[in-house]
């Protein structure tokens, strides 16, 4: 990987982050203009029900501005936003992606700037740049079906997911993003180096792994409906959300997988600049956090735990490898046209 992030991580999660400075609200300045301009448009990957509608609701309840969120897949986005660029027209103002950020910035569609509420962040939690700001994290990991897999069979590394009793039975997203198969294949060349990791997914082609295209969500969902016994991955907070709603579905750790952050962007020219900039700052607040909390997900706010402390990795037990969206752009291609020649 050529920009990962720093090997200290998991330290700075569990040290330097436990006593952040309180989150600044923002200026007054900033919310006046921002109810002068009346609303605001967020192109958005969140579930919609989870997530993308509670925290609309909550910021025009708080400040009288609409939301006008559009929901799609990150490359779906990404493109949308680069033919809005190229036509002249800009009509979104802010989105958030895992992916695309690094492709949007050389056309100049980003915004520089980083809001007021996550002034307190460490300095690992934000773009050097100030490109983009990290709303929430995702943890990728094997997801399941429990009425299909019982727990003494679940794989627990690497080399568990080549049993021969897998054959046939694993699936993943096959859409080119860090939460599909070539994510995937990005993890296992960082977890086992570009050379053992190739020998190890030339076996894995080996699995019959079924590709389904749709998004990480759309087939965990399949999963927990019986289409297959588990996704090879997916993310964890989903499976700790669905459980709770009283559907099959569980998660296994294996180590050293990959996590990244799902980041907020600004876009450049948009029409409701400082509505977006105010939304941005809402989300990354402790009362825009709380709601990521609140259903499951990873809070990004460092004094902030999940609801399931199991969900965020510490670096000793439980590790992972994280990945900026900068890396993820520039490996990207690489991960695409490997998974191409391996696996179809």
């Amino acid at each position: 990987m050529k920009r990962p992030f720093a090997k200290t991580f998991a330290a700075l999660l569990s040290g330097l982050c436990l006593a952040p400075a309180p989150a600044r609200a923002a200026t007054d300045e900033l919310v006046a203009a921002a109810k002068r301009e009346g609303e605001v448009t967020w192109y958005t990957t969140l579930i919609v029900d989870q997530l993308a509608r509670p925290i609309s609701n909550a910021f025009e309840k708080k400040y009288g501005i609409k939301v006008n969120f559009v929901r799609s897949a990150d490359a779906e986005l990404a493109l949308r936003l680069f033919n809005e660029g190229r036509a002249g027209k800009i009509q979104g103002d802010i989105f958030d992606a895992t992916t695309g950020s690094g492709t949007l910035k050389k056309e100049g569609l980003l915004l520089q700037w980083r809001p007021d509420s996550a002034a307190h962040f460490p300095r690992e939690y934000t773009d050097t740049e100030g490109y983009w700001t990290p709303m929430s994290l995702y943890v990728m990991e094997p997801g399941y079906n429990t009425d299909l897999v019982k727990k003494e069979d679940l794989p627990k590394t690497w080399d568990d997911l080549l049993d021969p009793k897998w054959k046939g039975k694993l699936s993943w997203n096959s859409d080119p993003s860090a939460t599909g198969a070539p994510g995937f294949i990005g993890a296992a060349l960082k977890a086992m180096g570009e050379e053992k990791g190739l020998s190890w997914l030339k076996k894995l082609a080996g699995q019959n792994v079924v590709g389904v295209p749709g998004g990480a969500r759309h087939l965990f969902d399949m999963v927990i409906a019986g289409e297959y016994p588990m996704a090879l991955q997916m993310l964890n907070h989903h499976a700790f959300y669905s459980s709770n709603l009283g559907a099959p579905a569980g998660w296994t750790p294996i180590q050293d997988t990959m996590a990244f952050f799902i980041v907020l962007n600004l876009v450049k020219g948009g029409p409701h600049p400082n509505a977006a900039k105010l939304l941005e700052d809402f989300i990354v607040a402790p009362e825009g956090q709380a709601l990521f909390r609140d259903v499951g997900y990873i809070p990004i706010d460092p004094g902030m735990s999940p609801r399931d402390p199991a969900l965020k990795p510490d670096g000793v037990k439980f590790r992972v490898n994280y990945f900026t969206p900068q890396a993820i752009d520039a490996d990207m291609p690489k991960w695409t046209a490997m998974f191409r020649d391996l696996f179809r």
